[in-house]
């Protein structure tokens, strides 16, 4: 699963060809979380609140190249990085 963002301890993952609906996955220590793009919501595991939050941000700020992300990855296309969050 390519990583394409790191912020904070938090690692940010995509997945190739991976179900629907548009989702990045987030893991922070023993935690990991999916994240619907469109949403931003955990649609599945769970992260300790403070790194959600983090986690949140930054997707609200990228949602665009995070859609273009799943869209690559549907295809099998290479997927970029994304800044981290600051």
């Amino acid at each position: 699963m390519p990583e394409i963002s790191r912020f904070f301890g938090i690692v940010i993952k995509m997945y190739f060809a991976d179900h629907p609906p548009p989702h990045f996955h987030a893991e922070y220590g023993e935690h990991g979380a999916v994240i619907d793009i469109h949403t931003l919501t955990v649609i599945g595991g769970d992260l300790p609140p403070r790194a959600l939050g983090m986690v949140i941000e930054w997707a609200s700020q990228h949602r665009r190249e995070l859609l273009d992300l799943w869209d690559r990855a549907a295809h099998n296309q290479p997927l970029y990085k994304i800044p981290p969050l600051l």
